[in-house]
């Protein structure tokens, strides 16, 4: 049933699209959220920029056919543990192939829900903003919702075959991800020169290894908070 009462920030809450469905998964307040969202097979969504933001994915299952600028040619393919990061203003459009429905992660950087416009678009919604609260639906209690550990824990999760770790560092001595099999996303914190600049931060979404390698040069700056995906040898 769709539901008016829905906090404003769209936490707790589902949003119905005519290509899918989308929530957040986590959220944290100053800084970036990350939308878990289900493109149905076949389906698409408009094709549309972020000015303010930078918004960077993971696709957890199925295969995203990504439009990257206003030009059709320009599509590429991206299978399950792929990661793709956009500028803001940059159009895109992302489509599942027609074989199987599409499960991603996006990492929103600057939290702006509403920082949306609409180029092209299959469903009408052209002229559009960002989907009202009327269009969502209350989450149920087996939808998934990532929580920030407590210092020297590590809060685990299995979403969509990816095996998804959250866990804090005060440095990367103990950081075994040293391949390029996982993908880590930076939920707090960063790592910056010996002068205090900072290299990456908040937001960033790459591959492990390169932020071991980064790490080598670089220094956390107090402690960073971490969101580590890799592929589960768990079946569904």
């Amino acid at each position: 049933m769709i539901t008016k009462q829905i906090n404003k920030n769209y936490d707790n809450s589902k949003v119905i699209k005519p290509w899918g469905e989308e929530y957040n998964i986590y959220r944290n307040v100053k800084k970036i959220a990350i939308t878990y969202l289900k493109i149905k097979k076949g389906q698409s969504t408009s094709l549309h920029c972020h000015p303010k933001k930078k918004t960077g994915f993971l696709i957890l299952s199925g295969i995203a056919e990504v439009q990257i600028g206003i030009y059709k040619k320009n599509i590429f393919r991206y299978k399950s543990m792929s990661i793709l990061v956009l500028r803001p203003g940059l159009f895109h459009k992302i489509k599942a192939s027609i074989k199987q429905d599409l499960y991603a992660l996006e990492i929103e950087n600057p939290y702006i829900k509403t920082d949306l416009i609409r180029m092209e678009d299959n469903y009408g919604r052209k002229n559009s903003g960002y989907e009202n609260l009327v269009q969502s639906v209350r989450l149920k209690k087996n939808d998934i919702l990532f929580k920030t550990p407590l210092i020297k824990k590590t809060n685990r999760y299995i979403l969509n075959n990816v095996k998804i770790e959250i866990f804090h560092l005060k440095n990367f001595r103990k950081y075994n991800s040293y391949d390029d099999k996982s993908v880590s996303i930076i939920l707090d914190g960063c790592l910056a020169s010996s002068c205090g600049k900072i290299v990456i931060s908040v937001g960033e979404i790459v591959k492990s290894y390169t932020l071991k390698k980064l790490s080598e040069s670089f220094k956390v700056n107090s402690k960073i908070l971490i969101l580590k995906a890799s592929k589960s040898l768990l079946k569904k």
